[in-house]
């Protein structure tokens, strides 16, 4: 065979392999590409929601494995004032109906996508050998130090403002007060007994042994506990976003919700 043969078969020899090797990176690529998240969504999610969040998303995730969730939990107000300056969200879940409202006042919310989602209710709670009894001690000397949620930021805090009020108790405990940043910093606030007191939602209680709940503020003290729930119009993932809400109406869903002490809202 004469070596210019040779070399024409050499070269067709090596350039097959280096097309097949081509051919396996791309099938490799593509394999992966069918494994991995395709859709991420960012869901800013009130820090009350954080134990349920999460286990919804792991149930969401069996029925769409091609949706990646990011959740951002957070005072509300704080979510409101990070989705108004341009974080990004594709949907807003607030503990407050004041934070939403500022949201769609604005222009920041489709509309059409807003619900209320879930109830709650505000809870007085207490290091569990506390002997505290109710609400009428907390001006008393049983009481040293009583944290809430900052009101400006936190729903939970503005609830409890408004219980406090109610109660003709607001002024009197004002040198009391530890402002906590949300309502799960009050609750590890509580359960660590660097205060002798809390105020959070119910919710916030499940599955803690280092609390106890001293007394319920009654319903008629404070506003409507409502979490609502909206796509933000900036998203660039609505489609995927209005599934995730679907599916967080889902009876499956409310179910969770009602096991962390969360209530079911009928529209």
């Amino acid at each position: 065979m004469k070596k210019s043969q040779i070399l024409i078969t050499l070269l067709i020899g090596m350039l097959l392999i280096i097309g097949g090797c081509a051919a396996q990176d791309t099938t490799q690529d593509k394999d992966k590409a069918l494994v991995q998240p395709n859709i991420e969504l960012n869901v800013s999610a009130a820090a009350s929601l954080t134990d349920a969040a999460n286990e919804l998303k792991e149930l969401y995730n069996k029925e769409q494995p091609e949706i990646k969730i990011v959740y951002n939990f957070a005072a509300s107000g704080t979510l409101q004032k990070q989705i108004e300056e341009g974080a990004p969200a594709d949907v807003f879940i607030s503990a407050g109906k004041k934070q939403m409202d500022a949201l769609q006042d604005g222009g920041l919310l489709v509309d059409s996508s807003r619900q209320n989602l879930l109830g709650n209710e505000l809870v007085l709670i207490a290091p569990k050998g506390s002997e505290i009894t109710g609400f009428d001690e907390l001006n008393t000397d049983k009481v040293n130090q009583l944290s809430i949620g900052t009101p400006e930021t936190v729903p939970a805090g503005k609830y409890a403002q408004e219980a406090l009020t109610s109660m003709k108790l607001w002024e009197a405990i004002q040198p009391k007060l530890v402002m906590a940043k949300d309502v799960r910093q009050v609750l590890t606030y509580v359960e660590s007994e660097n205060v002798d007191a809390g105020l959070v939602y119910r919710s916030d209680t499940m599955g803690t042994e280092d609390i106890r709940i001293v007394a319920t503020a009654p319903a008629e003290s404070h506003s409507p506990i409502v979490y609502p729930i909206a796509i933000v119009k900036a998203s660039q993932q609505q489609e995927a976003a209005q599934d995730f809400i679907t599916f967080l109406t889902s009876d499956t869903a409310i179910e969770v919700f009602e096991k962390y002490g969360f209530q079911a809202q009928k529209e």
